[in-house]
């Protein structure tokens, strides 16, 4: 459905500008103002999705609407793809010594002169929203309870494999084997993966999570997003829409508590909790007390920025994630198309 894709699109934004505007290079690009504002035009148009969504179908204007975003999105998808890119490729040519690399990477060896380039490009997608966004002439609310939080890489569901991955071979190997481990004190064992944004702690759980021997050894695996806003009700619609692969809406706690329950009941479950930042702990228990229903054996995989949440939640093991080595940095880099998004 072209609505829901559009929900997807638009975390996805969020998720690249929230990742963007922490990297330190992109000052000197002069494009930080840009991003900024295409993240509150973003903001502004999510806002009413919800709205756009249930009105979907029932108006030929909101239909034609919401197509028309649909586009404007995936170019700006493209586009924060692009300068992702060469954001990474900067800071780990640079940081290689390998400058004469970087001038032939980029359209210019100033990096004035490519933020100038990269501000208009930017400016350029933002204006095609905010003009789709002022030739919209019917009505929507603003339904902010359920949002699409702002994540460190992909939203939600996206649980398949990158195209390319080096330099965590031995990362994998210690997930895994806790993941297959006979070894627990409890039902449901938790394991949490502790580092930085932009350190790869997703990429790793999706490895974990895609390997052979792992699918193997549960009866149900499930991935939500979590994020900044820690919601009971919007972490059990996602862990069910990961099972079902479909959208839910409109149900009460007490009705998805059930299905929930009904579904992982005896069953030996894998579960993601993709950037979990809340530390509250009268939160997380509340969630924890539906999850511990699965199997012996069952698992949870918790990725956060933060060592206090793996504390708080009280991982049987916690495993931090460091840097990428030098050459293993370099050896994903020279993976890249270079002429990629040109």
């Amino acid at each position: 459905m072209a609505e829901a894709v559009l929900c997807d699109l638009a975390g996805g934004i969020i998720s690249k500008l929230a990742s963007l505007v922490l990297q330190e290079t992109i000052l000197c690009f002069g494009v930080k103002d840009e991003l900024g504002k295409l993240g509150r035009t973003v903001s502004t148009i999510q806002a009413v999705l919800l709205d756009a969504e249930q009105q979907y179908s029932q108006s030929h204007q909101v239909k034609e609407w919401v197509d028309s975003l649909k586009d404007a999105f995936y170019d700006a998808d493209d586009l924060l793809d692009e300068f992702s890119t060469d954001v990474l490729v900067k800071q780990v040519m640079t940081g290689n010594k390998m400058v004469k690399e970087v001038r032939l990477f980029f359209s210019s060896s100033n990096p004035f002169v490519y933020g100038l380039k990269m501000a208009h490009k930017i400016g350029k997608v933002r204006s095609k929203l905010d003009e789709i966004v002022a030739n919209r002439n019917f009505h929507l609310e603003n339904l902010p309870e359920k949002t699409f939080p702002m994540v460190e890489e992909r939203e939600q569901t996206h649980s398949s494999l990158p195209q390319v991955v080096v330099g965590r071979e031995n990362d994998k190997k210690e997930i895994i084997d806790f993941l297959l481990s006979s070894s627990y004190r409890e039902n449901v064992s938790i394991i949490s993966i502790v580092g930085l944004g932009g350190l790869g702690k997703t990429t790793l759980a999706k490895l974990a999570y895609n390997d052979d021997m792992v699918k193997s050894n549960f009866e149900l695996k499930m991935w939500a997003c979590i994020s900044e806003k820690f919601d009971v009700k919007i972490i059990v619609e996602k862990i069910l829409e990961s099972l079902d692969h479909q959208r839910i809406t409109n149900l009460q706690m007490n009705t998805l508590k059930d299905l929930l329950l009904e579904k992982i009941s005896e069953k030996k479950y894998l579960l993601v909790l993709d950037d979990l930042w809340d530390d509250d702990s009268e939160k997380w228990f509340k969630l924890k007390d539906l999850l511990v229903r699965g199997a012996s054996g069952s698992k949870i995989i918790v990725a956060t920025r933060h060592r206090k949440v793996a504390e708080m939640i009280r991982s049987e093991k916690t495993h931090d994630l460091q840097k990428l080595l030098p050459d293993d940095s370099w050896s994903l880099l020279k993976k890249w198309p270079l002429n990629q998004g040109k």
